[in-house]
């Protein structure tokens, strides 16, 4: 019952998007209450507990500004755009997985790793490189591919070396890559142009991926690692010669694939929006199959795509009950907001506390927002949402630039130290330490990287 609705929902969000008809607007938010009732039961305590707390408090909105009973059931169906964007995006991971580019990946970061230093940037780099655009699913692929390496060093606590490693290059490309959700809301909430930010966020990523291997140099030299010689060394050359020997007839090129993909991807991305009057989580929720399957053309795997396609609408997007519930609830409370007018008087109390704080103080905080709420297991696209809807950015006097860079700035130790979203989830499972241990290993990084993102918006507010 919930995956029929779950399915419908989605196709219905496209269709209203493509053909605009009030009666399919009603259906979508009939479809959202229902999703919203009969998940009830199914998901996790935290996620209830918010979404019950956003219920409860958009109905008394509601309640006090004494709207009509439709307003109600029409209140559903906000944020239905980036749950799509979330069903989706996995898809992409398929031609990927069908084209086994796993063995290049390999075959790349066994290749002469001399120091811990290069098995560090190249465990963080590789990552970095598959997080563009695989998203969650860059995470096993790195940890997998790399973690043989790591037994020729003397690595003191090696799970804390990949972890970081792969944790901090998968995070840097949630600043710019379209195929994270994260992006693609902040974009549509703050309305800037994905081309105009672009190059200001790629550069931005990369100055973060240097900032962690020059932390990560620091650590390397306190911890002295050295390359092991010997019995155990010629071991693993042996073990490193029968893989390599299984996987000939590959080419380490075929990576270039996924870089081509990249670059194809954001280029149709770029073109479409300068012609085409579409919403940014829209474009890139109609792209996803379309592009994926036309890849799989190229392997010559298209049955195999089909196959997989079925798989996920069949088994893994009734996994999103979580993610349904609590942002289809925060979509009602949001629009709860809007409908009372709650969201103006909101404003206007900030609008106050920013002209006596300043502006520059505003720019400080901002960042520390959705790591500060992710510690309470708030998602930080719900975040986000929130804080837009809450601060008008264009009455403060603020960018939308400035504003979206310190809201994806503010992301990406919000992934890296959230102990209840999905990244740290994952490596959790990965290394098998808690995600609090994990939280606590990116902290360094993570205090580096939000004080240079508060210094770069400093000066941005001026320039930009």
């Amino acid at each position: 019952m919930l995956r029929f609705l779950f399915l419908l929902a989605i196709c219905l969000y496209l269709l209203s998007n493509l053909v605009s008809q009030p009666i399919l607007d009603m259906f979508l938010s009939a479809v959202s209450f229902l999703i919203v009732l009969f998940s009830v039961i199914f998901v996790s305590k935290i996620v209830l507990t918010f979404g019950l707390v956003f219920l409860f408090t958009g109905t008394m909105m509601l309640i006090n500004s004494s709207v009509e009973w439709t307003h109600y059931l029409f209140a559903f169906g906000e944020m239905l755009n980036l749950i799509t964007l979330f069903a989706l995006i996995p898809i992409l991971a398929l031609p990927i997985k069908l084209g086994k580019y796993e063995y290049e990946v390999e075959a790349v970061i066994q290749k002469k790793i001399k120091s811990t230093g290069q098995l560090y940037m190249v465990s963080s780099s590789m990552s970095y490189f598959l997080s563009s655009f695989m998203n969650l699913a860059a995470l096993p692929m790195t940890y997998y591919s790399i973690s043989p390496s790591v037994r020729i060093f003397t690595i003191k606590n090696k799970e804390r070396f990949l972890s970081r490693s792969i944790t901090h290059g998968f995070a840097m490309p949630l600043l710019w890559t379209p195929v994270t959700p994260i992006v693609g809301t902040v974009i549509e909430m703050t309305g800037v142009s994905y081309s105009s930010i672009l190059p200001i966020l790629i550069p931005l990523s990369i100055v973060g991926l240097l900032l962690d291997w020059a932390i990560a140099h620091i650590y390397a030299k306190k911890s002295k690692a050295i390359r092991m010689e010997g019995a155990a060394s010629e071991e693993i050359k042996r073990s490193n010669q029968e893989v390599s020997a299984s996987k000939e007839g590959k080419s380490i090129f075929r990576l270039f694939h996924i870089l081509a993909a990249i670059v194809l991807l954001n280029i149709v991305i770029l073109t479409t929006e300068q012609f085409m009057d579409l919403s940014f989580l829209f474009l890139i929720s109609l792209l996803v199959i379309p592009f994926s399957f036309t890849w799989t053309l190229f392997l010559r795997k298209e049955r195999e795509y089909i196959t997989g396609l079925k798989n996920h609408f069949k088994t893994q997007i009734i996994k999103m009950k979580d993610q349904f519930f609590l942002f289809l609830s925060a979509g009602f409370f949001i629009s709860a907001m809007n409908i009372s007018g709650t969201n103006q008087t909101i404003n206007d109390c900030l609008s106050s506390i920013i002209e006596m704080i300043g502006i520059e103080m505003v720019l400080v905080v901002l960042p520390f927002v959705p790591v500060t709420l992710a510690f309470i297991g708030l998602h930080p696209a719900i975040a986000f949402v929130l804080i837009v809807e809450a601060i008008n950015a264009g009455d403060l006097g603020l960018s939308p630039i400035v504003m979206t860079i310190a809201l994806l700035g503010g992301s990406v130790p919000a992934f890296l130290m959230g102990p209840y979203n999905a990244t740290l989830g994952i490596m959790s499972n990965i290394v098998k330490k808690t995600p609090f241990k994990i939280s606590n290993w990116n902290f360094p990084f993570c205090f580096a990287y939000l004080a240079g993102v508060v210094i770069f918006l400093q000066v941005a507010h001026f320039v930009l």
